[in-house]
């Protein structure tokens, strides 16, 4: 599956502009690419480490950004290396921040990889396929697992969208650029964020069923023990899972972790 090039100036300038990183930020640019938003990014950031997995590209950059003294180019592969190491390679610090144009199949990865990080970025704004954009930002009623995962770790907004002829090759899908400011602190109050993570991944086993047969299938239980917890969280069990609020899921959490210890 090939990448899809963001090549319109507009949509590119667009995003540069959304980038308002200080001086004291060290930018990394994922999937730098031709170097279209690359070249916008210079004049913006006091360091850019630009990533690119691609050989290839990432020599192309190189010789065209060589003479640019804040500019360092990685050839690496994202998932393949620890932010600490990105930013000691290319010459930066913290604080930082992120911004690119994500392959669709990794996006998301890409962007748990930085916002769960022992040291996670300020911000980041990626371009995704629109759906994921926004997943990533609904509010109860239309919310998700990535929903949940993502907003306990940032805040996320989806900032525009962009049409397929926008890229080349152009995708079959609408993209769209989301931010995502990274919480200082996790945005629920709980002792074991990956037994939470869990928890909210198996109240979406079956999202289109009500919250009483999702949690239950999810958590392998019968039905009755399900309703029972959610008794306890003070929760209605004829919900959908897609109508609980981060708060919900907390309750959610506690209320299973003390049926647990009976």
């Amino acid at each position: 599956m090939g990448q899809h090039w963001l090549t319109d100036s507009r949509y590119l300038a667009r995003i540069a502009a959304a980038a308002d990183s200080t001086d004291a930020d060290t930018v990394v640019e994922v999937g730098a690419g031709t170097g279209l938003l690359t070249e916008r990014l210079t004049t913006r950031a006091k360091r850019l480490i630009a990533l690119e997995v691609d050989a290839r590209l990432a020599e192309a950059l190189r010789a065209r950004f060589g003479e640019s003294a804040n500019v360092t180019v990685m050839e690496a592969d994202v998932l393949e290396v620890g932010v600490e190491e990105i930013l000691s390679a290319g010459g930066g610090g913290l604080p930082y921040v992120v911004i690119g144009n994500l392959p669709y199949f990794i996006g998301t990865a890409i962007i748990r990889k930085f916002i769960q990080d022992r040291v996670p970025p300020r911000w980041v704004i990626a371009t995704l396929q629109a759906e994921v954009a926004a997943n990533m930002a609904a509010a109860p009623g239309r919310m998700s697992y990535l929903s949940v995962e993502t907003q306990v770790f940032a805040e996320a907004r989806v900032l525009f969208r962009i049409p397929p002829r926008a890229f080349r090759p152009a995708p079959k899908v609408d993209s769209a650029v989301v931010r995502l400011d990274v919480h200082e602190s996790l945005d629920v109050e709980v002792d074991d964020i990956s037994s939470f993570l869990a928890l909210a991944r198996a109240g979406f086993a079956a999202p289109r069923k009500r919250l009483r047969n999702s949690l239950a299938i999810g958590m392998r239980v019968e039905a009755a023990e399900a309703e029972a917890v959610i008794a306890r969280a003070e929760l209605d069990p004829g919900q959908r899972p897609a109508e609980l609020s981060l708060e919900d899921w907390r309750a959610l959490y506690f209320a299973r972790r003390a049926t647990a210890a009976k």
